[in-house]
This record gives structure tokens, C-alpha cells and sequence, in this order.
């Protein structure tokens, strides 16, 4: 890193925090004004308040990442082809590749903290964001889903099954419950209840229940008012899951998956799709950033404006594309890593193509 790079980087990092500290104060006083209905109605404090934005402020950061510096990364190169800099780095003898070093260096700083954030800090911090966003903004949650089928535990041949026809989260109570233990394809167990009810020791008590075992000998039933039984479920699993996968940290999101999998369930591919997105997200970055440069390295006629215009522009382009790969992967309508990084393989394309046009 020479005096040169060292230039350069600082630009960026400094068109960075402009661009970012520019687009989360008018976000938040657009929020601000949009929720202060919902502020007043509810009688919060300003320290409430302020405890809210203190996380969604990261959040926001974190979610325009690649975005601002792309326009950072514009600013930035689009400024300095206008005042004729880069031709005069060029002209000194220094290659267009090795001007790109401050930039890659710039990418990767970005795209490790893009990383760290999304894995460890903001799911802690999406956890009261969404919390107070439940309490407080949204209507309250009722759980409105009938006949659940949950596969609870796998104990070597043997696997657990729970069917519930509702589920009260207000009262902890699940109604017409069935507990079924399959091997193979033979029913081992199956106990039926009326009633499943949350204790607060942390057990599950069934009521007016009866059980069926089967063996070799043939068939035991027996019955009774009340059974107290431990079981791989919690009231969570039936509580609202509104943007739950935010609120994980990569070890916990990795724990999710590997136990939704393991009862079988249908929702295991939206956090495959979150896990697979905070992966690709520092790649986006280092994309997006090869891209800017690129735009805005050649001195237009048209002026910076133009060159930041054109910035947006494929910003826009890009965002549009996530969304769309990232409505394909959670609709689970083809290949997860090939949806969510759909947009990374179409802008690098662009990024090489233009890579082309610029004069070295």
C-alpha cells in the first residue's frame, strides 16, 4: 500500500460513511413519521424510542450495505475522473489493474464486517427490533393453523410424531393431540389426548389421554386424566415465526436448520435462504464495488452527475434482481444457492463486460 492507495481508500471509506449516515437519517425520519401514531397510541417513552432505533439504525446499515458502496464507490471514482486524477495516475505509469488495489483492499474491509454484522450482532439486535415492532406496530398474533403435523424426535429406527387440530399461544393449549411412535413403517405407540397444556417446570401435561402400545404380543391400552410427558417441542415452535430467521445468529440459524430437518419440515428452505444470503452478501460488496468503478472510471462528457445517475441506475437493477432471486429460493421453486446467487453471476457478467470498455 503506497501513499496512492492509501488516497484512494480514504475516499472511499469517507463517501462510505457520508453515503450511509445520508440515507439512515432520512430513512429514520421517515420512519419516525410513518410509526409516530403508533408511538403515541401506545404512550412510549423517548427512551423506548430511542432503544428501538439504537437497533434499527444497524439493521438498515446492514441491509443497504452493498448498495451504498456501489454509490460510494461512484462518488468517489466519478469525482476523480472529473478532475482529471485518474488519467494523471495512468499516465504516471501506474496500470489500471494495480489502481484497483485500494478498491479490492476497500471491498474486502466492507464485506467482512457485512459478514460479521449479519451473522452475530444485528440477529441480536433484530431480537428486541422485532420483538418491540410485535408489540407495539403490529396486531396482536393468533395462531389461526389447523391439523399441525410436527415430527418431534429420531431415536435411532424410531421416530416421534405430533398431530395438534389447534393451537392456543394465549393459553398454551393444543386440542385433539395424537402422539405417535413409527418404526419403520409399523406403529409402535400411539397415545391420543384431548388436551396438551404447557407447565411451567418445562413438561407437557396431557389430559384425558389414552395409549396404545403394540409389540409382539399384540396390543396394551391403557388410559387415564392426566399424564406428564417430556417432549422435543416448546410453546415457541406454535408462537409467532414473523421474520424469525433474523433474529438468529449463524450458530443458532445452523442449529434451526438442522433440527427443522429433522422433524421433517416444509420450512426448512427460508432459512437455508437467509443462511445462504449472509454468504453471498460480501461478495455482493466486492461485485458491486468492481462495478462503480468501472462506471464511473472514464471521464463522461455528460459530467459526474451523469455517471452517478447511471450508478442508481444499476443499483436499482440490482436490487430488483435480489429481490427476485430471493423470492425464488423462499418459494422454493428451483436450486437455493443458484437462486440466491443469481444476482452476483448476472452482475458479475456486467462487471466483465464493461471491465472491456474502460481504456487502460
Amino acid at each position: 500500500m503506497k501513499k496512492l492507495d492509501w488516497y484512494i481508500l480514504k475516499k472511499i471509506l469517507a463517501a462510505f460513511v457520508f453515503v450511509v449516515v445520508s440515507l439512515e437519517v432520512i430513512i429514520c425520519v421517515l420512519d419516525y413519521v410513518d410509526k409516530n401514531d403508533d408511538f403515541i397510541k401506545n404512550e412510549l417513552s423517548s427512551e423506548q424510542i430511542w432503544d428501538y432505533y439504537f437497533t434499527f439504525i444497524p439493521f438498515i446499515a446492514s441491509l443497504l450495505m452493498p448498495i451504498t458502496v456501489f454509490i460510494a464507490t461512484v462518488f468517489t471514482t466519478a469525482k476523480m475522473a472529473g478532475k482529471t486524477e485518474i488519467v494523471a495516475i495512468l499516465a504516471s505509469g501506474v496500470s489500471f489493474r494495480r489502481m484497483l488495489l485500494p478498491y479490492l483492499v476497500a471491498a474486502v474491509m466492507l464485506g467482512v464486517v457485512s459478514f460479521f454484522l449479519n451473522s452475530y450482532i444485528i440477529p441480536e439486535a433484530n431480537k428486541f427490533r422485532i420483538d418491540f415492532e410485535l408489540t407495539y406496530l403490529k396486531d396482536p398474533f393468533y395462531n389461526t393453523d389447523k391439523h399441525i403435523h410436527i415430527k418431534i424426535a429420531q431415536r435411532d429406527s424410531l421416530e416421534d410424531y405430533i398431530y395438534l387440530y389447534r393451537y392456543d399461544v394465549r393459553r398454551d393449549v393444543g386440542t385433539s393431540v395424537t402422539l405417535e411412535t413409527i418404526k419403520g413403517t409399523q406403529l409402535v405407540e400411539k397415545i391420543t389426548a384431548r388436551q396438551i397444556s404447557w407447565d411451567t417446570t418445562g413438561r407437557w401435561k396431557l389430559k384425558r389421554w389414552q395409549k396404545r402400545t403394540l409389540d409382539e404380543m399384540g396390543e396394551t391400552i391403557t388410559s387415564g386424566d392426566e399424564l406428564d410427558t417430556l417432549l422435543n417441542l416448546s410453546p415457541s415452535d406454535f408462537g409467532n415465526k414473523d421474520r424469525i430467521w433474523e433474529t438468529m445468529t449463524m450458530p443458532e440459524l445452523n442449529r434451526h436448520i438442522k433440527l427443522q430437518k429433522s422433524r421433517g419440515a416444509d420450512d426448512v428452505h427460508i432459512f437455508q435462504t437467509e443462511k445462504y444470503i449472509r454468504y453471498m452478501s460480501p461478495f455482493t460488496v466486492l461485485i458491486l464495488m468492481a462495478i462503480g468503478v468501472l462506471v464511473s472510471a472514464k471521464k463522461s462528457r455528460e459530467g459526474t452527475g451523469f455517471q452517478i445517475a447511471l450508478g442508481f441506475v444499476i443499483a436499482f437493477a440490482f436490487i430488483i434482481t435480489f429481490v427476485l432471486g430471493r423470492a425464488i429460493a423462499e418459494a422454493d421453486s428451483m436450486n437455493l444457492i443458484l437462486a440466491v446467487w443469481m444476482p452476483n453471476i448476472i452482475f458479475s457478467g456486467v462487471a466483465l463486460l464493461l471491465y472491456k470498455t474502460v481504456p487502460r
